[in-house]
C-alpha cells in the first residue's frame, strides 16, 4: 500500500478505542466509533421501554435513526449530515477539476445559460455591467484577498493535506482465500478514489472479471481502513443471492453479511430477529424483496447501496427505481457487465441516481447532449465522453485477463423438418394478407407472428395438438420432428466423448421441458434452472453441477433467468438453442462459462434455422453488437431509435424465406455427420464476421449489410417501392389439396339462421356482495341472495322477457315471472344469517390466487400439496391445505370444472409419463422387468410341454404302429422283420 505521506494504517475496528458516550440526560449524541447497525436496535429497545410498544413511535425512531450512532429521537444525525455536506463540496470541486463542462450542471439553474456546450469558448468569464460596477465601488476589481481570507484558505488546505488518500499496490490483507489480480486492485483503488471525492460510480467491467470481488473488497476497506462497517445494502437478482453470500464469506469473512429472502412470515421473523438487532454489516437481498419490505429498509441510513445488474433502474419511472431513490444513502455504486447502449435519457436516469444534486434536470441534460447529433458531431461525442469518464470504469477481458482462454463462436445452420415446414406454412397462410401488405399492419400482430414463427423454428411440439398422442411417448419422434434436435442429438454424444460439459440456453421454458424429456430418454444426467425454479433448488443445482468430479453432463437454463451472475466455469461448451433480440443477453449467457477460473477454450454453438425469420434476427443482433463495439467502447452512445424494430422491418423478417418454405413440403434435414455440419457452420460464421468487419458505421446504424442494400431489399427487390404497387405481385401460397366437405346440412343451417336480438340482462340489486364460485361459500348463501334479487325485481316492476332460444319459452317465462311476483323480502333473521354466511367462504382468495392454485396442481399434481403451497404467493401452507381440501370436496360446484379438471389431468399425465420414463430407464427396474419376462417365458414353455404330453397320453399309440405289432413276426435272431409298405 502506498500513499503520499505513508502514514500507518488506522487500527481495525476491533481494537479501536471508543470515546465515552455523552450524557443522554443532556440530549447529547454518542460519538463512539461503533459503525454497525447495532445503535438502531439500542434505540428501538430504549424507545419501547419508555414509550410502550406503539408502532407509530417505533416508526419515528427508525425514520431518524442513523445506524451505529445513539442519539435523541427525531434529531438529524449530525455525522451523517456533515458527511453529506463534505461529500457534496468534494465532488463539486473534483468534477470541476475534471472538466469545465460540469460547471454547467453544478451552478444554480437560474444562472445557467441555455447555450450548447459546443458553442462555449474557453477564456475568462464575462462580467455583467452591474457586477463590474459593484466591484469598482469596493475597489476590488483584481480580487485581492484580505489577510483573514488567506488565513482561512491556508487552514482549509492544510486540513485537506492531512487527509491522505489510501492506495493499494497489492491485494489487501483483509482479503482471504486468495489474492486480487492486478486489474482488480486497480479497480479497488478507483472505487476508493470515488469514495474519497464524494462521487458515486458505475463499475462496468466485462462479465466475468470479478465485479463482485472488487465490490466486496471496497466494503472490506470501509470496515478495516475507514472504521465504517456498515450498514451496507447489496441489491442483486434472485438467482445470484446465494453466490453473493458465499463470496462474502469466502473473500472477506470479517464482514458480517445477512440475506433477506422468504415468504411473509420468514421475512417478518428475519426483520425482528436479525435486521433490527443490528448485529450485521451487509444486507444482501433481491429486487422483489426490497419492494415488499421497503418500509423497513427506509428506516436505515445506508452507508453504501450497491445495485448489481444496474440496467434494472435505467427507467426512472419503474417501481424499483422510484423506491431506491427514496433511501437515505451516503454512497451508491452500480454494477453492470452490459455497457451503456441505449438513449441519453437512460444515461441521465443512471447519473441522476448516482448524483441527483449534479444531474437534476433531464430536459437540461437532453438539451445539452442532443441525441440526434450524438453520433454525428465529434466534438459533442468528446464532451459526452468527458461526462462519463469520472463515473464509469470499464475493462474487457482481452485487455486485462491474458490468462483466460479465448471464446470461439460457431453458428450452426439447420433445416426445417417436414412437420416444421407444415406448421411454418400454416402460420404464414393464416396471415397471408400481412405477408402481401394487404392487411392492417398492427405492430402487436406482427410481433405475434414473429413469436409463432420462432416457436416453430425451435420445435413444433410447442403448439397444442402438434405432438402425436395420446398416448404420449418419448422416443425418436422427439428428435426427428425438429431440425435443431437432430443436430443436438448428433452433437451431444461427440461432446460427451471429448469430456466436455454443456450449458444449453433457450428463451422458452417449454423448450426446456422438451429438452428435459430428451435428456431422460438419452440417459444424460442434467440440471435445470429457469424463472420458476425456487431459490433453494437453484443453488442446489448450481452446486451439483459445479462440484469436483460432478457427473452432470448438461445444464439447461432459460436465457433471462440463468444468464445473470451465475458462475458455471466448469462447463466449456455453450449451446444457444435460440437467440435473443438483445445480443447483450446472449453475451451474458456465454459468460456463465467464459469467466475467471475457466481453463479450457469455451466453444459456443448458436443454432439458427436456415431460410427463416431466425436468420434475420441473428443478423440484426450481430450488426447491433458490432455497432456497440464501434461506438460504446469509445464512450459514445447509440441512439435509442436504432434499437426499436419498426413495422416494416418486422414485415421483412416475416417475409424472409417465405417463398422458400412454400416451395416444398419435404424435410430439409440431411444425414450429414456432425463434423461436416460444424465445418459448414464455421465457414458461414467466418464469412459473416468478415462481412461485418468491412461494414461502416452508417451501414450499421441503418442495419444494412452494405451501403447499397438494406433490410427492405428482399431477394434483390426494394420493397419500399413495391409497397406502392402491393397488389400487383403476391407471394403465391402453396397449392392446397382439395378435399370434399359433405357437411352441407351444417352449412345451410348456419347460412339460414335468423339472428334475433338477445334478451336484455335482468337487473340486480345495487349493493349486493360480490361472491365467486371458487370462494366456496355455503349453498344457503346463494339461496338468500337469489331471494333478495327476486324481491328487488318485484319492487321495480320488472317483467321477464321471452327467451326464443329456450324450447318452452312461454312456459319458462311464466314460471320466472311467478317467482318474481311471489317474492318476499329477507326478514331480520335471514339478513343476520346472510351476513354470517358471508364470512364463511374463502373471502381472502381472489381470482389470481385461484389461478395460481390451479396451475400449481397442473404442475405438481393434486397430491403434492407442499409444492402447491409454494406456488401460491401470499398464502401460508396452512391456508393452501385448507383450501385444497374444500376444493376437491366441492369442485363440482364450479362453472368451468370440466375445463379445470382437463387442465389438471393434462399436467398429471405429463408428471406420470416423466416418472414412468425415469423408472423404465432405471437399471434395477430394467433388470427386474427382464427377470420377470424370462420367468414368464419359461413358465409358458413348461405349460406347453405339459399340455403336449397330456394330449399324447390321451390319444394313445398310433394305429399304424399297432398294426405293425400285430402283423410283424420275429426272425431267426429274435428281431421283428421290417414291414415294407
Amino acid at each position: 500500500m502506498s500513499s503520499a505521506a505513508e502514514p500507518p494504517p488506522p487500527p481495525p475496528p476491533e481494537s479501536a478505542p471508543s470515546k465515552p458516550a455523552a450524557s443522554t440526560a443532556s440530549g447529547g449524541s454518542n460519538s463512539s466509533n461503533k459503525g454497525g447497525p447495532e445503535g438502531v436496535a439500542a434505540q428501538a429497545v430504549a424507545s419501547a421501554a419508555s414509550a410502550g410498544p406503539a408502532d407509530a413511535e417505533m416508526e419515528e425512531v427508525f425514520d431518524d435513526a442513523s445506524p451505529g450512532k445513539q442519539k435523541e429521537i427525531q434529531e438529524p444525525d449530525p455525522t451523517y449530515e456533515e458527511k453529506m455536506q463534505t461529500d457534496r463540496a468534494n465532488r463539486f470541486e473534483y468534477l470541476l477539476k475534471q472538466t469545465e463542462l460540469f460547471a454547467h450542471f453544478i451552478q444554480p439553474a437560474a444562472q445557467k445559460t441555455p447555450t450548447s456546450p459546443l458553442k462555449m469558448k474557453p477564456g475568462r468569464p464575462r462580467i455583467k455591467k452591474d457586477e463590474k460596477q459593484n466591484l469598482l465601488s469596493v475597489g476590488d476589481y483584481r480580487h485581492r484577498r484580505t489577510e483573514q481570507e488567506e488565513d482561512e484558505e491556508l487552514l482549509t488546505e492544510s486540513s485537506k493535506a492531512t487527509n491522505v488518500c489510501t492506495r493499494f499496490e497489492d491485494s489487501p490483507s483483509y482479503v482471504k482465500w486468495g489474492k486480487l489480480r492486478d486489474y482488480q486492485v486497480r479497480g479497488l483503488n478507483w472505487l476508493i478514489s470515488l469514495y474519497e471525492n464524494g462521487i458515486n460510480g458505475i463499475l462496468a467491467d466485462e462479465m466475468g472479471l470479478g465485479k463482485t470481488l472488487q465490490t466486496i473488497s471496497l466494503l472490506g476497506y470501509m470496515k478495516h481502513y475507514r472504521n465504517i462497517p456498515g450498514p451496507h445494502m447489496v441489491l442483486v437478482p434472485k438467482s445470484t443471492l446465494h453466490n453473493w453470500m458465499s463470496e462474502f464469506k469466502r473473500w472477506v469473512p470479517t464482514l458480517r453479511s445477512v440475506c433477506l429472502i422468504g415468504d411473509k412470515e420468514q421475512r417478518a421473523a428475519f426483520v425482528r430477529d436479525v435486521l433490527l438487532p443490528g448485529e450485521w454489516d451487509v444486507c444482501v437481498t433481491s429486487y422483489e424483496m426490497l419492494i415488499k419490505e421497503k418500509s423497513v429498509f427506509k428506516k436505515f441510513n445506508w452507508r453504501y447501496l450497491v445495485i448489481d445488474e444496474a440496467h434494472r433502474i435505467k427507467n426512472e419511472k419503474s417501481k424499483l427505481s422510484e423506491i431506491v431513490r427514496e433511501f437515505k444513502t451516503t454512497n451508491r455504486l452500480l454494477l453492470t457487465g452490459t455497457p451503456l447502449q441505449n438513449n441519453l435519457h437512460e444515461l441521465w436516469s443512471l447519473l441522476n441516481f448516482l448524483l441527483p444534486d449534479v444531474f437534476n434536470s433531464a430536459d437540461d441534460f437532453d438539451s445539452w447532449f442532443d441525441t440526434n447529433n450524438c453520433l454525428g458531431d465529434q466534438k459533442l461525442v468528446e464532451r459526452l465522453h468527458m461526462v462519463l469518464r469520472p463515473f464509469l470504469l470499464r475493462r474487457i477481458k482481452a485487455d486485462v485477463e491474458k490468462s483466460l482462454p479465448p471464446k470461439k463462436e460457431v453458428k450452426i445452420y439447420v433445416g426445417l423438418s417436414k412437420m416444421q415446414r407444415e406448421w411454418y406454412t400454416r402460420i404464414l397462410m393464416k396471415d397471408i394478407d400481412i405477408l402481401n401488405s394487404a392487411g392492417k399492419m398492427d405492430k402487436m400482430r406482427l410481433l405475434n407472428i414473429l413469436m409463432q414463427l420462432r416457436k416453430c423454428c425451435n420445435h413444433p411440439y410447442l403448439f397444442d395438438g402438434a405432438e402425436p398422442g395420446p398416448p404420449y411417448t418419448t422416443d425418436m419422434h422427439l428428435v426427428t420432428n425438429s431440425g435443431k434436435m437432430v443436430v443436438l442429438d448428433k452433437l451431444l454424444p461427440k461432446l460427451k466423448e471429448q469430456g466436455s460439459r454443456v450449458l444449453i440456453f433457450s428463451q422458452m421454458t417449454r423448450v426446456l421441458d422438451i429438452l428435459e424429456d430428451y435428456c431422460m430418454w438419452r440417459n444424460y444426467e442434467y440440471c435445470r434452472l429457469d424463472g420458476q425454479t425456487p431459490h433453494d433448488e437453484r443453488q442446489d443445482s448450481i452446486n451439483a453441477y459445479s462440484e469436483p468430479n460432478s457427473t452432470k453432463f448438461v445444464f439447461m437454463l432459460s436465457t433471462r433467468a440463468g444468464g445473470l451472475g451465475i458462475n458455471l466455469a466448469t462447463a466449456d461448451v455453450v449451446i444457444l438453442y435460440d437467440s435473443d433480440w438483445n445480443p447483450q443477453v446472449d453475451l451474458q449467457a456465454m459468460d456463465r462459462a467464459h469467466r475467471i477460473g475457466q481453463t479450457k477454450t469455451v466453444r459456443v454453438f448458436r443454432f439458427i434455422t436456415d431460410n427463416t425469420v431466425e436468420e434475420r434476427i441473428v443478423e440484426r443482433a450481430e450488426m447491433k453488437l458490432r455497432l456497440d463495439s464501434i461506438v460504446i467502447q469509445q464512450g459514445r452512445l447509440v441512439d435509442q431509435n436504432l434499437n426499436k424494430i419498426g413495422k416494416d422491418e418486422m414485415l421483412q423478417m416475416i417475409r424472409h424465406g417465405a417463398t422458400h418454405v412454400f416451395a416444398s413440403k419435404e424435410s430439409e434435414i440431411t444425414d450429414e455427420d456432425i463434423d461436416g455440419i460444424l465445418e459448414r457452420g464455421a465457414k458461414k460464421t467466418a464469412e459473416m464476421n468478415e462481412k461485418l468487419s468491412k461494414m461502416g458505421e452508417s451501414s450499421l446504424r441503418n442495419f444494412t449489410m452494405d451501403t447499397e442494400s438494406s433490410v427492405y431489399n428482399f431477394e434483390g427487390e426494394d420493397y419500399r417501392e413495391k409497397q406502392k404497387i402491393a397488389f400487383t405481385e403476391w407471394i403465391e401460397p402453396p397449392k392446397r389439396e382439395r378435399k370434399a366437405n359433405y357437411a352441407v346440412d351444417a352449412y345451410f343451417r348456419e347460412a339460414l339462421r335468423v339472428s334475433e336480438p338477445k334478451a336484455p340482462k335482468a337487473p340486480r340489486p345495487p349493493k349486493q356482495p360480490n361472491v365467486q364460485d371458487f370462494q366456496f361459500f355455503p349453498p344457503r348463501l346463494f339461496e338468500l341472495l337469489e331471494k333478495e334479487i327476486l324481491f328487488y325485481r318485484k319492487t321495480i316492476g320488472y317483467k321477464v322477457p321471452r327467451n326464443p332460444e329456450l324450447p318452452n319459452a312461454a312456459q319458462a317465462q311464466k314460471e320466472e315471472q311467478l317467482k318474481i311476483d311471489e317474492a318476499e323480502s329477507l326478514n331480520d333473521e335471514e339478513l343476520e344469517e346472510k351476513e354470517k354466511l358471508l364470512t364463511q367462504g374463502f373471502t381472502n382468495w381472489n381470482k389470481r390466487d385461484f389461478n395460481q392454485f390451479i396451475k400449481a396442481n397442473e404442475k405438481w399434481g393434486r397430491d403434492d400439496i407442499e409444492n402447491i403451497a409454494r406456488e401460491v404467493e401470499g398464502k401460508t401452507p396452512e391456508e393452501v391445505i385448507e383450501y385444497s381440501a374444500v376444493f376437491w370436496e366441492r369442485c363440482n360446484e364450479l362453472q368451468d370444472i370440466e375445463k379445470i379438471m382437463a387442465q389438471i389431468e393434462r399436467g398429471e399425465a405429463r408428471i406420470q409419463r416423466r416418472i414412468s420414463i425415469k423408472k423404465a430407464l432405471d437399471t434395477k427396474e430394467l433388470q427386474r422387468r427382464c427377470n420377470t419376462l424370462i420367468t414368464l417365458i419359461e413358465r409358458e414353455n413348461m405349460e406347453l410341454e405339459e399340455k403336449e404330453k397330456a394330449e399324447k397320453k390321451k390319444r394313445g399309440p398310433k394305429p399304424s404302429t399297432q398294426k405293425r405289432k400285430m402283423d410283424g413276426a420275429p426272425d431267426g435272431r429274435g428281431r421283428k422283420k421290417k414291414l415294407k409298405l
